[in-house]
């Protein structure tokens, strides 16, 4: 696997595994609801982010949570349009956690590092509207979509048909000509997956053949953590930093989080204990 990842203005070294904060512009999150509602108050907390140690940014202006409605592209990008203004020259990458076209390319114009597209760039436009930049791609598996993901997930095989998803996406994109070194993998999880399913995916994470491509993983506060430890996502970061380090373990590369003073800690230790890195 290469060391290394593309991204906009950036090139990640993945040589630890790397820290993105989450900056939710939505009114409707399921882990912090109205708290960052206005692109002032989200910008105070994204440079908060960065003081406890943020690696990336991932900005969000529509929620994605299961029920979610949908939002037009034109408040989407009013919403996280000023926060990448805001957040241009803060020094790590700007990820935007978007699937429609018009978005990303505005985000791309406003100083977007990265796309996070939870429908794996399968929109129409999608390929089209990233494939000249030198933008981050992060490709994630999805069953179903936001409104009704959750209502009924069947697998035969759920780690094998996340992996024939993702791999059928990295070749749609190197065929429109994109570099690998430009592709992370997420696997979804809560994304259109029973709590089972979750975590018989994370268990068998490392057993995915990711053609040589890093994982970005985002268990963060999500029910999978809630069905185990029975608490509400504001008292789930115990069980959160213990899904994260459980995802390290398998190959994770870079985890997506909302509590990112206590994951940094949490994987520091991690390296001291594992590679005897103290840095």
């Amino acid at each position: 696997m290469s060391n290394t990842v593309l991204c906009g203005r950036f090139e990640l070294d993945l040589g630890r595994p790397l820290v993105m904060g989450i900056v939710n512009v939505t009114p409707d999150s399921f882990s912090d609801g109205n708290a960052h509602p206005d692109p002032d108050s989200a910008l105070r907390h994204a440079h908060a982010l960065l003081e406890q140690g943020a690696d990336i940014l991932d900005i969000g202006g529509e929620s994605t949570r299961p029920g979610a409605d949908p939002v037009s592209a034109h408040d989407e990008a009013a919403r996280v349009l000023p926060v990448i203004e805001g957040l241009r020259d803060c020094g790590v990458p700007l990820s935007i956690d978007t699937f429609k076209p018009e978005v990303m390319r505005a985000a791309l114009a406003a100083g977007a590092d990265m796309i996070n597209d939870i429908y794996g760039f399968r929109r129409p436009g999608a390929i089209e509207a990233v494939a000249a930049s030198r933008c981050g791609l992060c490709v994630m598996h999805m069953q179903g979509e936001p409104k009704t993901m959750q209502q009924a997930p069947s697998y035969n095989d759920v780690a094998l048909e996340v992996q024939g998803f993702l791999l059928e996406r990295v070749q749609a994109l190197a065929g429109a000509g994109i570099d690998r070194k430009r592709i992370v993998l997420d696997p979804g999880f809560g994304f259109g997956k029973t709590a089972v399913q979750n975590y018989e995916l994370m268990r068998r994470l490392d057993t995915i053949d990711a053609q040589g491509l890093p994982w970005l993983v985002g268990v963060s506060r999500k029910s999978m953590i809630g069905h185990v430890v029975g608490r509400e996502p504001d008292g789930r970061l115990a069980g959160s930093i213990a899904a994260a380090l459980a995802a390290v373990a398998r190959g994770a590369h870079i985890l997506r989080v909302h509590d990112v003073a206590a994951t940094v800690d949490a994987v520091k230790v991690w390296r001291a204990v594992e590679a005897g890195d103290f840095s």
